[in-house]
Parts: C-alpha cells; sequence; structure tokens
C-alpha cells in the first residue's frame, strides 16, 4: 500500500490533524464499528474506531497512565478492579501491575476490537488478557451494571468519546445518571470511578458537561489531565467517590511501580489549571 495521509478530527470538523500513514494493518467492519489499525510516521501503530483516533503506540502510556495508575497509586492495596470498555487491553495492563490486585471484571461490547488489538497491537495488553484475576464479558456494560452486585475499588470507564455534532454513540447508555448510580452502587467506600473525558482545552465544554453528570451523583468529584500528543495536545479525566480525593501521586510511588509518563513533574501537572489567556 502507497504512503498516505489522513486526516483525523480533534474537534469535529473546527480542528484536524493529518498523519502520514505508511500502511494499512488491519481494517475490519464489526457488528458495532469500524475498525483500523495502521502504522503512522509520527505516532507509529495506531488505533481508530469509527475514523476516531484511539490510542497511539508513541502516547498510549500517558494516557493509559493516567487513568489508571493516579487513582489506584492513591488507594492501599486496591483488591477489586472493574474496567467498562477498555477492549484494546491498555487499562487492563495497568491494573494487573499491582499485586495486591485480586479480581478484574472487564466488560467490553466488541470482540471485534480485543481480536483486532491482541493480535496487531499485542504490546497494549502485555499478556493481560491472560491473567487469571481477569474476568472478561462480552456484553452490554450499561446492562452488567444494573444487575452486578460486587464491591469494587476501582472503576474505569475507558469508552468512545461523545463526539461534537455526532448524532449518535455506541457509548450513549454509558453517559446517563442511571448509569453512574449503578457505579456508585457498586464502588467501595474508598474507591474511585474514573473516566476519560475529551479534551480539557479544546473542548473544555464537553469535559464540564461531563463533570456536572459526575457531580449530580458522586458526592465528590474532580478533574485532572494528561498530556498526550496524538489527543490535540491534553487528555482529560473526571473522577468520583463516597468522599475520598483524588490527588497527585508522589514520585516515590511512581518510581516503585515503574511508570513511563507519570512523575513528579506529570503527577502535579495533572491537577494543576492550564490556561492560555
Amino acid at each position: 500500500m502507497p504512503e498516505s495521509f489522513l486526516t483525523l478530527p480533534i474537534r469535529s470538523d473546527k480542528m484536524t490533524v493529518t498523519l502520514k500513514v505508511e500502511r494499512s494493518v488491519c481494517s475490519v467492519q464489526t457488528p458495532y464499528q469500524q475498525v483500523d489499525i495502521v502504522d503512522t510516521v509520527v505516532f507509529g501503530r495506531a488505533l481508530f474506531l469509527d475514523g476516531h483516533i484511539q490510542l497511539t503506540e508513541f502516547d498510549e502510556r500517558a494516557y493509559h497512565e493516567c487513568l489508571v495508575q493516579i487513582p489506584l497509586l492513591n488507594m492501599e492495596s486496591p483488591r477489586a478492579a472493574l474496567v467498562i470498555g477498555g477492549g484494546d487491553g491498555g487499562v487492563i495492563r495497568e491494573i494487573a501491575r499491582h499485586p495486591s490486585i485480586e479480581r478484574i471484571a472487564m466488560v467490553e461490547i466488541d470482540q471485534g476490537v480485543v481480536d483486532a488489538c491482541r493480535e496487531h497491537m499485542p504490546f497494549l495488553s502485555d499478556g493481560a488478557f491472560d491473567d487469571p484475576r481477569l474476568d472478561l464479558r462480552i456484553m452490554d456494560a450499561f446492562e452488567f451494571a444494573k444487575h452486578d452486585a460486587a464491591a469494587y475499588d476501582l472503576i474505569v470507564v475507558d469508552s468512545t468519546d461523545r463526539y461534537e455534532d455526532a448524532e449518535e454513540n455506541l457509548s450513549e447508555n454509558l453517559f446517563t445518571e442511571a448509569f453512574y448510580r449503578d457505579c456508585l452502587r457498586l464502588l467501595s467506600p474508598s474507591g474511585f470511578v474514573v473516566s476519560q473525558a475529551d479534551n480539557h482545552v479544546i473542548c473544555a465544554e464537553m469535559t464540564q458537561a461531563a463533570l456536572e453528570e459526575f457531580a449530580a451523583v458522586f458526592p465528590a468529584t474532580g478533574s485532572y489531565q494528561g498530556l498526550v500528543p496524538s489527543f490535540g495536545g491534553y487528555s482529560g479525566f473526571i473522577w468520583g467517590s463516597k468522599g475520598p480525593r483524588l490527588g497527585p501521586p508522589s514520585a516515590a510511588k511512581c518510581q516503585a511501580l515503574g511508570t513511563v509518563y507519570l512523575n513528579q513533574a506529570t503527577s502535579d501537572l495533572a491537577f494543576s489549571p492550564v490556561r492560555f489567556r
């Protein structure tokens, strides 16, 4: 396949980024979405769902460490985690790094994403799909949360964004008060629910809307950010709990775990206001 260029929406059609693509690795239409994996010149191997960038080889650790390790490193000996979405395997890889974790429930609606990423991007899961602590369910997470009765110290919502100007979204049922109330019910007293929340800088109003939805359900809420160049510079995250507050993990904890992106500077940046005007 000759080299080509791919234009990526960062903020609908108002802001785009063009990447040089070396080759197509995988292109499959699942019952739910179009899954594409390509090799790019700048970001290495990259995953797209319905034409929207989900992660790249270059900076996925920044995204996944912020999403998973910031809350986990705020807890003492977490034992159980629930992952909503995350079919690429990056979230469960990060959770599995903690020896105190005894159980990981993962609910992903699209088997096709799991299969494509296990075959073509195995570095994302790094063997976590074969971890005996993992219980993978291929089903609707909205229905799972409604009927589950377990308790979780960490609930990670790693779903697709609510794209600006999009009329329909595969994850629409997850952005509802009913779903969040089920998450609150499943959450341990000292635990956290975390979710990716678009781009704090480019799409500030969408992040704020998501945070307001969390605040309507969870007694304590907040937001933080990470530097993810392939997402237009930043990735935003929101958190909720029954009372505990989330803050920057210490450099010592990051070093002990062996994080790649997270250190004292990036941990502090995650909770520092970013203003450009």
